[in-house]
């Protein structure tokens, strides 16, 4: 990067810093305010907040690639959030409120008994740190790209800077930080856009792009299919969307902390609401970026593969001279797509557009077979090489073709995204060590300021364990769909407790807790002995409608437990 483009980095990290630390001066004397922000956050700051903490860093740099790669598909996880947002505005959210609790967890003592409480807490634990050591991978993994830095400094760097201001700063802190790394996520993706479309030719309209990558089979965004193992149907985006929806925003506590420090009821439930009336339109919007990725590249020479540093290994091997026939084809397959492109452009008759449609997914097809091979030869060179390039789609474009200034602004956006997910997920973490294990099991009758101590204490512990696990991270697919797989394997059990306890009042704590366990095993066994074959969506639904029909059964097997 130039000078230039670390003065707009820096400058804009330490406004962000700043400003969070200024707005939350002396809110951090007692567990409330550390913990909740006093209870003083408007409707706006709430869902700003919301959406910061759900839109990490792989946000930014998997989705453009997912959409490149894959087309607008992925879109359909997010169908089943509004109706979600409804179901919670109407009965969770008031519950919450209303009890005047610090975790969801604590709701579940009240409604059924300690171990319970303690599972949901464990499942939560086990499942946001696991998740939140990823959001620490993705910008590390830019640093690591644009500095040429081993990616091992760059993740304990930016989680240690991650932990630092959540533990001076608490819940007020990361709220107010994360208004103003929304401001600069959302400069930044547009000004990429506006970038984006600028080097396209000059007679080619937003409207052909889609056009174009509609004959590509790129705009499919709905998906009727009924196949099970098809990740992105409408079907697993309205079910288990939704019950995916539910969980995350009504059990998980980096999303209920954002609104249980609401001023009021209604500020908590707005903010709620915004968040689900602009997410399909956002998500939308940043998977276009990589539509129009895709459609730049049938232009502009892309890479065969995109993974710079794992190409650089095979030119320096055995390998060289296979790989660099793989590029010259790969190129020649790139120049008859463009001749294609244009040619179906120019055509004015509908069968022969028809026709040319038909030629370029095939040269398509070549393509993506071309890129296989390669990733067979980069494998073959290090078995254990990075493999998943969807992820570098977007930083490759961004180091490339963007001017000076402009690239230090968009390596800001991954870094400011990461780090409002990533300081909400600490906050989470360490609200629901201190109040659902440490508080409540290990030291029940403390000082205020003993639990602040200790919550700043917790917050650096998960900050190791984070980065930790950031470091020894072994990627799923590419990063967005290792987050959701990771919590589709935890959230139907979690929602399944929280759903019994909310609408099935007859059964209690063992059958709920006991069912939750043997769902909880069968959703981690099917998921490792089927894998594929369940869409990863899926296991939300399942696993909450197993809790709930085992807790019936056992509660009517064993009807006099007390």
């Amino acid at each position: 990067m130039s000078h230039l483009d670390w003065i707009v980095l820096f400058a804009t990290q330490l406004y962000i810093i700043g400003y969070g630390a200024y707005r939350s001066r002396g809110a951090k004397k007692d567990m409330k305010s550390y913990l909740l922000a006093n209870n003083q956050l408007s409707w706006l700051t709430i869902g700003i907040s919301v959406m910061a903490t759900q839109a990490s860093a792989i946000t930014f740099l998997s989705i453009p690639g997912q959409a490149f790669y894959d087309g607008m598909g992925f879109v359909q996880i997010y169908f089943g959030l509004p109706l979600a947002t409804v179901v919670l505005c109407l009965t969770v959210v008031p519950i919450y409120k209303k009890l005047g609790v610090y975790t969801a967890y604590e709701y579940l003592e009240q409604r059924f008994d300690l171990k319970t409480r303690a599972l949901g807490a464990v499942l939560f634990l086990v499942q946001r740190g696991l998740s939140t050591g990823i959001t620490i991978y993705a910008p590390s993994l830019v640093l690591s790209t644009v500095l040429h830095w081993d990616i091992n400094w760059t993740i304990i760097i930016t989680g240690t800077i991650v932990t630092i201001y959540t533990v001076l700063g608490g819940t007020k802190t990361v709220s107010y930080t994360q208004m103003q790394q929304t401001a600069i996520i959302w400069i930044g993706m547009f000004t990429a856009t506006y970038i984006l479309i600028s080097h396209l030719p000059d007679n080619l309209s937003v409207t052909d792009v889609a056009a174009v990558a509609q004959e590509m089979g790129k705009m499919e965004w709905v998906n009727f299919s009924l196949d099970p193992a098809n990740r992105y149907t409408i079907w697993s985006g309205l079910l288990g969307g939704f019950f995916l929806s539910l969980s995350y925003f009504g059990t998980d506590q980096s999303q209920v902390q954002r609104y249980l420090g609401g001023e009021t009821l209604k500020e908590s439930r707005m903010g709620l609401i915004m968040n689900g009336i602009i997410k399909i339109p956002m998500q939308f919007f940043i998977l276009f970026i990589g539509i129009l990725l895709f459609v730049f590249y049938q232009f502009a020479q892309p890479k065969l593969f995109f993974n710079q540093n794992e190409v650089d290994a095979v030119y320096q091997s055995s390998y060289q001279t296979e790989y660099r026939l793989l590029e010259q084809k790969f190129e020649a397959t790139v120049k008859a797509k463009k001749e294609k492109i244009v040619a179906y452009q120019q055509a004015t008759d509908e069968l022969e557009k028809a026709q040319i449609g038909k030629q370029l997914n095939t040269l398509e097809q070549e393509s993506k077979e071309l890129r296989k091979k390669a990733i067979t030869i980069i494998k073959a060179n290090h078995p254990k090489a990075d493999a998943k390039d969807s992820d570098y789609v977007f930083i490759s474009f961004i180091m490339n073709y963007l001017p000076m200034g402009l690239i230090g602004l968009l390596v800001s956006v991954m870094i400011s995204a990461s780090m409002s997910s990533t300081a909400s997920a600490f906050n989470a973490l360490a609200s629901t060590s201190i109040v659902d294990v440490y508080k409540r099991l290990i030291q029940p009758a403390a000082t205020e300021e003993h639990y602040v101590k200790a919550s700043k204490f917790f917050t650096i512990f998960w900050g190791v364990i984070c980065i930790f696990f950031a470091i020894f991270v072994s990627r799923l697919d590419n990063m967005v769909q290792a987050v959701n797989i990771l919590g589709s394997l935890f959230y139907g059990t979690v929602l399944g407790i929280f759903l019994v306890a909310f609408y099935i009042k007859h059964i209690r704590g063992n059958a709920v807790f006991w069912a939750a366990v043997v769902s909880e095993a069968i959703i981690l066994a099917s998921f490792y002995f089927l894998g594929d074959k369940i869409a990863y969506l899926w296991y939300n639904l399942i696993g909450c409608v197993l809790v709930m029909l085992l807790a019936w059964l056992f509660e009517t097997l064993y009807p006099k437990e007390t």
